[in-house]
């Protein structure tokens, strides 16, 4: 995971240097606050263009577990890269890549725990269903 955050900062790093080397190269002069502007909303518009399908066709059958499950695991991801950049900047702990996981794999587990119990009762559910949808067949048979 170490190997995977460092190429990800490296890409990071590579695709800044390439935009500001274009922005000297055409001589825009865009600020840095003005490339972040432009950079992040292109980047955030192709996301949408991305994922909205993805969605559209998970909500369009019935997988809203899905989508809920997918919003919530990047919070979490987001929540736990923040409590450590904020202990970082506090000095009130020590920042470790280590504690990320962690929270992250905590997330996972508790939610594999609630999915279990979640399948669980919807099977039950199914069977309460299909037993009362049979003896509703039976006692028609029976009045016929």
């Amino acid at each position: 995971m170490n190997k995977f955050l460092m190429y990800m900062i490296n890409l990071i790093y590579t695709a800044h240097n390439k935009i500001l080397s274009l922005n000297d190269a055409y001589e825009y002069n865009f600020t840095d606050k003005e490339l972040h502007f432009l950079v992040i909303g292109v980047i955030g518009m192709l996301m949408i263009f991305a994922i909205y399908p993805v969605f559209k066709w998970l909500a369009k059958h019935g997988h809203i577990m899905t989508i809920t499950w997918i919003y919530v695991f990047t919070l979490v991801i987001v929540l736990t890269f923040s409590i450590e950049i904020g202990q970082k900047a506090g000095n009130n702990g020590s920042m470790e890549f280590a504690d990320i996981v962690f929270g992250v794999v905590g997330f996972l587990a508790m939610f594999l725990v609630f999915a279990v119990i979640r399948g669980i009762l919807h099977l039950i559910i199914k069977l309460i269903r299909k037993t009362k949808a049979r003896k509703a067949e039976k006692q028609q048979k029976v009045n016929t």
